[in-house]
């Protein structure tokens, strides 16, 4: 059997990264999962690889959830697919970087939007859904930047937005305890995905990407596959009595000197 056997999965941002691990490992667990992305080939490549794997997985593409009526209708459209929701995965994200006195109001809210509205939308919308099916698991991607600052990379908006996440999981969890439903936040340290690749963080040798890893205490960065399992301890039955609760994955990289 596997840990997530009979369960459905809802999760966001499945085009390649975490978000792709996820879906990978939760469908070898056994869940059903519904996904979505707005990258259209990148997601569709998601099911095709799932599916080779023998795991259900469907997807929904060109997803704006940071459009409150894109994401509700998603939710509503995911819930029907396998009659359902148990486990709610934000995972999605979008951020705009640069120093404090340069960022625009576009980028602030642009940030607040890919990483608080959108999460915030998906989960009011899968609520009711949650309590259909007796409660279930709500896990909200948040960041070591939301509790530090970083010098690496200017991130101000980034870590404000998944600050305000991480506090919105604490009232999801206090909300939905007496209805069955926990949340909890994962923070991720620095996690080697086609986004940080993109953004420049492993060009060469003195990139942020192998000094960080250089200095920590694994030797390296983190890994999508990383992430996705403790996702999944989260989205399983093993973790029935963890709610409201942030998990750092960073290889002991902010506390070890």
């Amino acid at each position: 059997m596997g840990r997530l056997d009979g369960k459905i999965a809802l999760i966001t941002g499945v085009a390649g990264g975490i978000g792709r691990a996820a879906a990978q490992l939760f469908a070898s667990e056994g869940a059903r999962v519904v996904g979505c992305d707005l990258k259209v080939y990148e997601t569709n490549e998601t099911t095709r690889i799932v599916s080779a794997d023998g795991g259900q997985m469907v997807v929904m593409t060109g997803v704006d959830l940071g459009d409150e009526a894109a994401a509700r209708d998603w939710v509503n459209k995911a819930a029907e697919v396998y009659g359902g929701i148990d486990i709610v995965y934000n995972n999605a994200g979008a951020f705009r970087i640069g120093p404090i006195d340069q960022m625009s109001g576009e980028d602030w809210r642009f940030t607040m939007k890919m990483e608080v509205d959108s999460a915030f939308y998906v989960t009011s919308a899968a609520w009711l859904h949650l309590v259909a099916r007796g409660g279930g698991s709500i896990i909200n991607m948040a960041s070591m930047a939301a509790i530090r600052g970083a010098r690496f990379v200017p991130m101000v908006a980034h870590g404000a937005g998944k600050g305000a996440l991480l506090s919105a999981t604490y009232h999801f969890a206090a909300a939905g305890a007496g209805l069955g439903i926990r949340a909890n936040a994962i923070l991720p340290g620095l996690i080697r995905t086609p986004g940080t690749e993109a953004d420049g963080v492993y060009d060469h040798d003195d990139s942020p990407g192998f000094i960080m890893g250089a200095a920590n205490p694994m030797g390296r960065t983190g890994e999508p596959m990383d992430i996705a399992k403790v996702a999944l301890f989260l989205a399983s039955d093993d973790s029935f009595y963890v709610n409201a609760t942030s998990i750092v994955v960073d290889g002991g990289q902010n506390v070890v000197v």
